[in-house]
């Protein structure tokens, strides 16, 4: 005996209750957009644990001194420095943990999997019954959403061909709300080797009042070490902040890079379920 194609699953997607920034009661941004203001703290928050793991922990070894001064004692450049690292990577793992709540939708089944169903006006309305009885809110998941959409309309229109329209121009939608989602994380990768070669900047023009001071000691054995010393350390400046920020903006690159690659994975998924569970399976009047 085979089920009716409609029977109600006992799956139900709640995005208010798997969506992170919701469980924690700040606003949530639509898709995989993150919240600024929470992403921030998220960030702040990593900044404080890495200088106190660094501080109170790398520290207490004498081999890794050299990469603790490299952090705290190279002037004010890689306390923001690595702050915008942290609230960028803040972004990019809040974003991950979206994109799973997501793809989520894709298990979904609203559409029977039945080679013999056929959508049309009639049965479309049964589709949209069950798709929301299974999603808190079709409007929180890019493929619900998208479903939602185009069977709500399908009373109006005449042809397979309109509904194949509004699902292309809906995914079209999505791929620019994904794109400019990146619009922080852009602009930290900006930023932060900005703040290396402001660092480079300072540390070189420490190294070149230094090295006045050192002609000018350059009688005086102990004065003169005194000022190579100042020296020294404006270069360490200079060229130890560049690294720091170039590897951050090195390590989000790359893992900004990853996620994206997700996400263009799983907007061509959405694509592939609609084409092979909605435009496939339509039958309208006139077709």
């Amino acid at each position: 005996m085979t089920s009716h194609p409609f029977e109600k699953s006992n799956y139900t997607l709640n995005w208010t209750r798997l969506d992170i920034e919701q469980r924690i009661g700040f606003p949530a941004g639509r898709f995989t957009t993150v919240n600024n203001i929470f992403s921030f703290i998220a960030g702040l928050l990593l900044t404080v644990l890495f200088y106190a793991a660094v501080i109170f922990g790398l520290r207490q070894f004498e081999s890794a001194v050299f990469i603790c001064d490299m952090f705290t004692e190279r002037g004010i450049i890689p306390y923001p420095t690595m702050l915008f690292f942290f609230w960028a990577l803040a972004i990019l793992l809040i974003k991950a943990q979206k994109l799973g709540v997501q793809r989520a939708a894709l298990r979904l089944k609203p559409v029977p999997v039945d080679p013999d169903f056929i959508l049309n006006r009639e049965t479309a309305r049964e589709v949209l019954l069950k798709l929301r009885g299974e999603v808190d809110d079709t409007r929180h998941f890019i493929l619900s959403n998208r479903v939602d959409r185009a069977l709500s309309n399908m009373q109006n229109l005449g042809l397979v061909s309109d509904v194949s329209s509004i699902l292309s121009t809906q995914a079209e939608f999505d791929e620019v709300q994904l794109s400019s989602s990146y619009s922080m994380v852009n602009g930290f990768l900006w930023a932060i080797p900005v703040f290396g070669f402001i660092g480079t900047v300072l540390g070189l023009s420490q190294s070149i009042g230094a090295f006045g001071s050192t002609l000018k000691a350059a009688t005086e054995i102990a004065a003169l070490k005194t000022s190579l010393q100042g020296v020294t350390a404006g270069l360490a400046t200079a060229f130890e902040t560049t690294l720091v920020a170039l590897v951050g903006a090195l390590i989000i690159q790359l893992i900004l890079n990853y996620i994206q690659s997700k996400e263009a994975q799983f907007l061509d998924d959405c694509n592939d379920y609609c084409h092979a569970n909605i435009v496939s399976k339509l039958k309208l009047a006139g077709n």
